[in-house]
């Protein structure tokens, strides 16, 4: 198979001993197992390896491929500067990915894997991946330090650089799935590298301090990597990889995508925490073709059957913010109340039809946001007239994000949120993140964050979203009000 090899690898500078200058000897287990690594690589003889690093060109909405036809890099911001590699960069293959997902992903495996001259960069309307927008090109950390061990046993590859990207994880196994089939359409013997450290939150004397998350994730990572069991990956909420201040985590997924539908034995060699973040080393090796192992399918008809159940048990306001929104994305109609007769929402509740009040309608996609527009005084009639127009903002106006298509409806999970009469305060000692939400005032600048909401844990963070939402800079004096809301689900 082109795919001959697999690694999941860290990349902490204190293990060389340039820049640990002794201490590298107290994680002497992960070095032993780097050079493992290393020596089955040299056994495999690819012809490229591709290195997938969360410190390459990094953007939101966008996998960076870095382009021409060479780079070089130093560990000099650790005082190593004696550290050094020259890359030779495959080329022809970051063109063959390229032409992949300029065409819309992996099902243009099919067409031809000649070299086409001429094609620069991607369309970005297009898989969100290519060459564009390189702002560094010298070699990250998490690039070097595998090739300072690889380079150790064999040195006869070109490379290719990966970046990660804020793209749901999907995604990221969508952008292995797209590298696979590049393989396959140029016939290159490839080694893909997982590079990422995995928790940063393991000790409280480390250098990011302790939380409960770290340890739990360091756990289930080494478990679902250990054993190969990639489809586990997708369970990995956003927040809580957040909290485990994780680093390599969508990394690990872009290798599982590389891995798609393959056979695959796998190995885990080491885990250790000894400076309060985690390193893990798993190994990968690649057999024949596997139906059973094209995990992001399978994940994708597990959620689908869970949404649709959860969808079934929606109450009359979210199933009403839906039916508004799949009616203007499919058909291009706003609904309006008088719109509803003959309709499952003729006879509405009189809470909905007789009140009016501020509401929110906040969409997420596979447990990321991804529409999230309201009202903090109603705008409208009533609360049913409020959330039939805030379900189509929400879900083709809210800045931060594109407007929805249809094959996104069934994926969508919403929640519709309606506002008490806001009320000023004089202390955030009166609020509550999980009860209240808080309304930030400044001149003519306004923010609001609802409650009880994921990740946001502190009144200091609450209010400093909320300020940040408004455009308040630090330390501006702000007034505050509060809100209770009721959340439909």
């Amino acid at each position: 198979m082109p795919i001959v090899g697999a690694f999941m690898v860290p990349h902490p500078p204190i293990m060389l001993p340039e820049v640990g200058r002794g201490e590298e000897k107290k994680i002497a287990e992960v070095t032993a197992a780097y050079e493992k690594v290393a020596d089955r690589i040299a056994e495999l003889e690819p012809e490229t390896v591709i290195i997938s690093s969360p410190h390459s060109i990094m953007y939101a909405d966008y996998f960076h491929i870095s382009p021409g036809n060479s780079a070089s890099g130093d560990m000099g911001k650790f005082q190593a500067e004696e550290v050094s590699f020259d890359a030779e960069y495959d080329e022809e293959l970051v063109e063959e990915i390229c032409h992949i997902a300029e065409n819309g992903g992996p099902d243009a495996a099919s067409s031809s894997g000649k070299k086409r001259k001429g094609e620069k960069g991607l369309a970005r309307h297009e898989f969100p991946a290519g060459t564009l927008g390189e702002r560094d090109l010298s070699l990250d950390h998490g690039t070097l330090i595998p090739l300072y061990y690889i380079c150790k046993k064999y040195t006869d590859f070109k490379l290719i650089r990966i970046g990660l990207s804020g793209l749901p994880l999907a995604l990221h196994y969508q952008m292995g799935q797209i590298i696979q089939a590049a393989v396959n359409n140029t016939g290159r013997r490839v080694v893909f590298i997982a590079s990422g450290d995995l928790s940063h939150k393991m000790k409280e004397d480390g250098p990011y301090g302790f939380a409960p998350e770290g340890p739990e994730y360091d756990e289930r990572i080494m478990e679902v990597c250990g054993s190969g069991d990639f489809k586990k990956l997708f369970e990995f909420e956003d927040s809580f990889c957040e909290k485990a201040a994780e680093c390599g985590h969508r990394s690990f997924v872009m290798m599982a995508g590389v891995l798609d539908g393959l056979s695959v034995k796998a190995k885990k060699l080491v885990h250790a925490a000894t400076f309060g973040v985690g390193y893990g080393i798993c190994t990968y090796e690649v057999g024949g073709p596997d139906e059973s192992r094209h995990f992001l399918d399978t994940w994708r008809q597990e959620k689908l059957s869970e949404l649709r159940g959860k969808q079934r048990d929606e109450d009359i306001y979210v199933k009403l913010a839906r039916f508004s929104l799949e009616n203007y994305v499919s058909g291009g109609k706003s609904v309006h109340l008088a719109d509803l007769k003959g309709t499952e929402f003729e006879k509405l509740p009189e809470e909905m039809t007789s009140k009016a009040a501020g509401a929110f309608v906040s969409i997420h996609k596979n447990g990321a946001l991804r529409g999230c527009i309201g009202t903090i005084a109603p705008t409208q009639s009533c609360v049913a007239e409020e959330i039939l127009q805030n379900a189509i903002s929400a879900g083709t106006n809210d800045p931060r994000f594109p407007t929805i298509t249809t094959d996104e409806l069934p994926w969508l999970e919403i929640s519709v949120d309606v506002l008490a009469e806001p009320e000023p305060i004089s202390s955030t000692d009166l609020l509550d993140v999980k009860k209240y939400g808080v309304i930030v005032t400044s001149g003519r600048k306004r923010g609001l964050l609802l409650p009880n909401l994921d990740g946001v844990d502190s009144v200091n963070q609450q209010i400093n979203i909320a300020c940040q939402k408004a455009g308040i800079p630090a330390g501006e004096e702000i007034s505050l009000e509060r809100f209770e809301v009721v959340r439909h689900l």
